[in-house]
């Protein structure tokens, strides 16, 4: 079994499907990289916050100072264009990586899936041979020209996706999803939109995406993989990300999850469509090495239990947030609550309320009211800062949520001191509460 998938794997293909990815992606990153800076995210994000919600334990990771933010987009969209001529592939492909990456533990406010696929997608990237052929790099002779790759340098793009549409339509099988609560929620936003505002009020058509949300996550795989089904499995997945592109404007996720659709057509239909004067490639059997095969290995085992890691935290992971990132729980939960929080002066026992908009952004406000590790964060700077002045302090917070528009509950043991507890990342955090009806 291990040597037939070896020899599968490590057959030497034509290259067209990832060097055509390699087109996609690499506008698509510049489109990002260029569009957060056009659309004002990088000021809202960056530059107006005091300071920033960091990944827990990146800390030390802070947005340059000033503009710096602006120059390093600009820098990162460069690198993406790089990639996408082919020029300087690896070096490139590198930068972008790191800084992007960055920017994904910089800030988690407006933390999307996207960026996390990003993450991955671009680390994959700079192993993968996707500058041999129509790149400037080969054509420079910065590189060896080849018309051929191995075949897990498609199948990598395919076994992701697999992950990313089983995990989405998975977690799509829950009631709330099923009876379109969230979708409810946010379409009520959404009645002014041009030609299907008024459609998306309407419950039936509500029940209708919701439903076909989690049948299009749970078959587009199967459809596209078939050769009898696959035009129609690539029709559906245009109409799918562009629905999404267009109501929930999403940047440039929808478009990447079509651009990865050229790994499930043969190279050869590839070559024939976009690359009509490159040479004929014949199938050369090799073996996939055993070192790069227990590396794959351990990264698909990974990415297939990340996303499981919640049922091993107690309560309700819409609700506690508790193992949401990195599990592809996509469009799940629309949330909305309210916080108060106090410090204690403990040497006098003095409380006094804060005044949280004086310390973060509107956008920041939202997040920390239904995100225990945002109050968590928020208690651990005004601890800090209490003590900058010389002040030991303890500090409560009193958050209700309301998860996909059921009753409020409370979010956090407002008798806990939450400058003097730890975080605990692999197990629950008994000051967040459980949301005993939902779980």
């Amino acid at each position: 079994m291990l040597s037939s998938t070896r020899s599968f794997l490590g057959t030497q293909v034509d290259n067209s499907p990832l060097i055509l990815f390699r087109m996609v992606f690499g506008f698509l990153a510049a489109a990002e990289s260029y569009g957060a800076i056009l659309t004002g995210w990088v000021q809202k994000a960056f530059i107006d916050p005091k300071f920033t919600f960091t990944m827990i334990g990146f800390e030390w990771l802070q947005p340059l100072e000033g503009n710096g933010m602006i120059y390093y987009f600009l820098i990162m969209g460069t690198a993406a264009i790089f990639i996408m001529l082919g020029l300087f592939y690896r070096a490139s492909t590198f930068v972008f990586f790191s800084m992007w990456t960055m920017v994904y533990l910089m800030q988690k406010t407006h933390y999307n899936n996207h960026y996390y696929l990003l993450v991955l997608l671009s680390a994959a990237m700079i192993i993968l041979p996707a500058h041999k052929s129509r790149s400037l790099d080969a054509k420079s002779g910065l590189t060896i020209p080849n018309n051929s790759c191995q075949r897990i340098c498609h199948w990598f793009f395919i076994l992701q996706i697999i992950i990313v549409y089983v995990y989405a339509s998975i977690h799509k099988m829950h009631w709330d999803w099923l009876e379109a609560r969230p979708l409810a929620i946010w379409f009520q936003y959404k009645s002014n939109y041009w030609l299907i505002g008024p459609l998306l009020q309407e419950k039936w058509f509500q029940l209708v995406i919701a439903w076909g949300g989690v049948i299009y996550d749970g078959t587009i795989i199967f459809l596209l993989l078939h050769p009898k089904t696959r035009k129609v499995g690539f029709i559906l997945s245009i109409i799918f990300n562009l629905f999404n592109s267009f109501v929930f404007q999403i940047g440039i996720f929808p478009y990447l999850m079509i651009g990865l659709t050229v790994f499930f057509f043969p190279p050869e239909t590839i070559t024939s469509i976009f690359f009509k004067k490159k040479p004929q490639v014949y199938l050369v059997r090799k073996q996939l090495s055993l070192s790069w095969t227990y590396v794959l290995g351990a990264y698909f085992i990974l990415q297939l239990l990340l996303p499981l890691r919640h049922h091993l935290i107690k309560g309700d992971v819409a609700f506690t947030e508790e193992g949401h990132r990195l599990s592809w729980r996509m469009m799940l939960r629309a949330k909305s609550g309210f916080i108060k929080m106090d410090v204690k002066d403990l040497s006098t026992g003095e409380r006094e309320r804060v005044k949280i908009s004086n310390y973060l952004t509107r956008d920041q406000q939202s997040s920390l009211m239904v995100q225990p590790d945002m109050i968590w964060q928020f208690a651990q700077r005004l601890k800090k800062e209490y003590a900058e002045n010389g002040k030991q302090v303890a500090i409560y917070a009193d958050a209700k949520v309301s998860l996909n528009g059921h009753p409020s509950r409370p979010l956090i043991d407002k008798n806990v001191d939450l400058a003097s507890v730890p975080w605990e990342p692999f197990k629950h955090s008994e000051w967040i509460l459980i949301n005993e009806e939902n779980d």
